[in-house]
């Protein structure tokens, strides 16, 4: 097993702190490198897309697990996945696509480890009807404090504090995953534009019970009358008698160019720390207008639909040398109100926030630190050396907290400790049940020292 010293940051590229990189490629490496963490801990870490700090550990250790990347078995008749940690949801795709078998929830990127799925709960455009990630997994090898192996499945309360526990309970080393059937490759999307948030808010919310997918881009720098104005995506997976003659020859391949290619989003042409209030508001006013007003069942691949920032790698330099603070919250639709408050609050300010998705949120999962509650969500990115932003966050975090919403933690990277247990009314029996398992604290990161986890 490698190791190195390492400054790790987030995708946010904010806080870069310095560990011990340990690069274990089998259980039992992983097993040692936790029992031989030393004081300061250890955290499991995958292809580091969580935008803040939940998989650094200031001067302790960190284990890469991407080593850990075999598919052990597949069960192509019941659509079963039996995985490591570390292989990403890219890799499932292009295995079990042609299979005819789909991931029930994809989340933003496809570069995203199953362990750091599971420990993050992701989400996807699909949540009203599927739920997050941890729904869908039916157990997994849990490797705790003590150096033990356990099987975990849902039900128990270390299945419910792991989903979404951000690797503060264990290191996931391998998972059962349901996958669901797909007849093609290839999405059927409808898209239209709306003029103002209330506008948006109603298409989506009719969208989101009409078509398994949904979301919704909106443009934080319009003001006045088109305050909140935005573009609603939806889509369902196409029939085979949607799709060209030539591409029924090979209905589910993933990478092969059954369709032409989107082009790439304009923020892969922008240099970096160019973003600010002017271009942002002119970058918005391009995409916006570039959006067709109302069409529907346009052919794309699975990559335009649900990753086109995968498809702009360098899009994170966007914001300059400070990196970017990922803002993600959600409120119930009830707090309908708390949303629309807070898009006329970031956009008076001419907040140059580049990308801003709005979605619905069903059901919450059982993980006791997940964050989807049913209702609306925001995310948005903001550079993160704009001038009093702390202030400007630390405020929103206030009227999320006030309408029983919450923030997303697996992004986080400057949530107050005093806001948590509002917004998390679990966080008491997640500090417990560590207290029981992790007793001298193996499992550390910057984020638990942060929020006191």
């Amino acid at each position: 097993m490698s190791v190195d010293t390492v400054s790790l940051t987030g995708w946010g590229r904010t806080a870069p702190t310095t560990a011990l990189r340990f690069h274990p490629r089998s259980h039992e490496e992983a097993v040692a490198a936790v029992r031989g963490c030393g004081p300061r801990g250890s955290i499991a870490r995958g292809l580091g897309r969580s935008h803040g700090d939940a998989a650094q550990n200031a001067g302790g250790s960190v284990l890469d697990m991407t080593g850990l990347d075999r598919i052990r078995t597949i069960d192509a008749g019941a659509g079963l996945v039996v995985c490591d940690a570390g292989v990403s949801l890219h890799r499932l795709m292009e295995v079990l696509l042609p299979l005819g078998w789909f991931l029930p929830v994809t989340p933003g990127s496809r570069h995203i480890t199953v362990g750091g799925a599971i420990g993050s709960d992701v989400h996807g455009h699909d949540h009203r009807t599927a739920g997050s990630f941890s729904r869908h997994v039916t157990e997994f090898a849990l490797l705790t404090a003590d150096g033990g192996v356990r099987t975990v499945r849902p039900g128990t309360p270390l299945f419910d504090a792991t989903a979404g526990g951000l690797g503060l309970t264990g290191v996931i080393l391998s998972a059962t995953l349901r996958f669901r059937p797909v007849a093609t490759s290839v999405m059927s999307v409808d898209t239209e534009r709306a003029l103002d948030l209330d506008d948006l808010m109603t298409r989506l919310a009719t969208g989101s019970r009409r078509h398994r997918y949904a979301s919704a881009w909106v443009d934080l720098t319009a003001r006045g009358r088109s305050t909140g104005r935005g573009v609603v995506t939806q889509g369902e997976h196409a029939p085979l008698h949607m799709l060209p003659a030539h591409a029924r020859r090979t209905p589910l391949a993933l990478r092969p160019s059954l369709l032409p290619a989107a082009p790439f989003p304009a923020p892969d042409l922008v240099p970096g720390g160019l973003f600010g209030r002017v271009s942002a508001a002119a970058f918005n006013e391009f995409r916006y207008r570039r959006a067709p007003r109302s069409r529907t069942g346009e052919l794309q691949r699975i990559p335009t639909f649900f990753h086109p920032l995968d498809r702009a790698p360098h899009a994170y330099r966007i914001p300059g040398r400070g990196g970017f603070v990922h803002y993600e919250f959600a409120v119930g639709d009830r707090r309908a109100e708390t949303l629309r408050r807070i898009v006329g609050r970031i956009s008076q300010r001419r907040c140059p926030a580049f990308n801003a998705a709005l979605g619905r949120f069903g059901q919450g999962g059982p993980g006791w630190l997940s964050f989807p509650e049913p209702g609306w969500s925001l995310a948005l990115d903001l550079p993160a050396a704009l001038p009093g932003l702390a202030r400007f966050l630390d405020g929103l975090d206030e009227e999320v907290a006030a309408a029983g919403g919450r923030v997303c933690l697996t992004d986080d990277s400057r949530l107050r400790p005093d806001a948590l247990a509002t917004m998390y009314p679990r966080v008491d029996a997640f500090r417990q049940l560590r207290a029981e398992w992790d007793p001298d604290g193996a499992f550390r990161s910057d984020l638990s020292r942060r929020l006191s986890l």
